[in-house]
């Protein structure tokens, strides 16, 4: 499922190729974008990438977050199992570089 959307100005592209993104996580992608504008008001763009690997105790999941800032993009990638935890985990790494950029 892949699917475009704009919130608040902020173009959302959310790429998950093996599997669908429920109504929650979209809550949450766009509570990430909330909470990224308190520390820039330049976000262009978010990309965020979901993938689903394996099957049974071999399965691997992967969240991968790009914000689209004025200069050089941050990204953060976070291997898991819980779709929200990584989402607030890679929002979370992606803060502190935007700090770090500042």
């Amino acid at each position: 499922m892949n699917y475009t959307e704009n919130y608040k100005g902020v173009k959302i592209d959310v790429q998950s190729p093996s599997l669908d993104v429920s109504q929650e996580v979209q809550a949450e992608i766009r509570a990430s974008i909330d909470k990224l504008s308190r520390f820039t008001q330049n976000i262009n763009a978010l990309d965020v990438y979901f993938n689903a690997e394996g099957n049974g105790s071999k399965a691997t999941t992967t969240i991968g977050m790009r914000v689209g800032v004025p200069g050089p993009d941050v990204f953060a990638e976070e291997k898991g199992e819980q779709w929200i935890g990584m989402l607030k985990s890679v929002t979370d790494k992606n803060i502190r570089q935007l700090q770090k950029g500042k």
